[in-house]
């Protein structure tokens, strides 16, 4: 008498388990997805310096869904004349694909492209003279370009 009355009590129990838990709950973007995103886009250093660190540990957010997905600055040099440009265009990508994926891109553009543009001026800033207003006036003309074309 026992073991039946077991089998009609544990299947209910798992009825009412996978009624309060449902199976797509684990696959859900956690709430501070659109949070996250814009603090790993913003122009100051802190948050390239964020983004860098969380793109270097990808497993840890990966219940977030985020496209990490680059082609670095396109078909534009990577590191024109010798300035390493190629991290600002890995944060621009990551900004763009992202936030063309949640839809919100147009809301966002202008500080994506502002934010490339500070991170490439902070490569400029590394140097002086001649070299610092070549880099300026090259991160100039990337910044024009996404602001333009992109």
């Amino acid at each position: 008498m026992r073991s039946r009355l077991a089998a009609p009590l544990f299947t209910a129990a798992l009825a009412v388990t996978a009624v309060l838990v449902p199976a797509s709950t684990a696959q859900a973007a956690p709430a501070d997805k659109a949070a996250v995103l814009s603090s790993w886009t913003q122009t100051d250093a802190s948050s390239y310096n964020a983004f860098f660190a969380a793109r270097a540990n990808q497993g840890a957010w990966s219940a977030y869904g985020f496209d990490w997905s680059t082609d670095s600055c396109t078909t534009s040099p990577d590191n024109p004349f010798g300035f390493p440009f190629a991290n600002a265009c890995v944060r621009h990508d990551f900004g763009y694909g992202n936030y063309e994926a949640a839809g919100t891109f147009d809301a966002n553009k202008a500080r994506l492209d502002n934010a490339f543009y500070a991170d490439l001026k902070r490569v400029c800033a590394t140097y002086s003279g001649v070299k610092k207003a070549s880099c300026d006036a090259t991160a100039w003309t990337y910044y024009q370009a996404v602001d333009k074309l992109g």
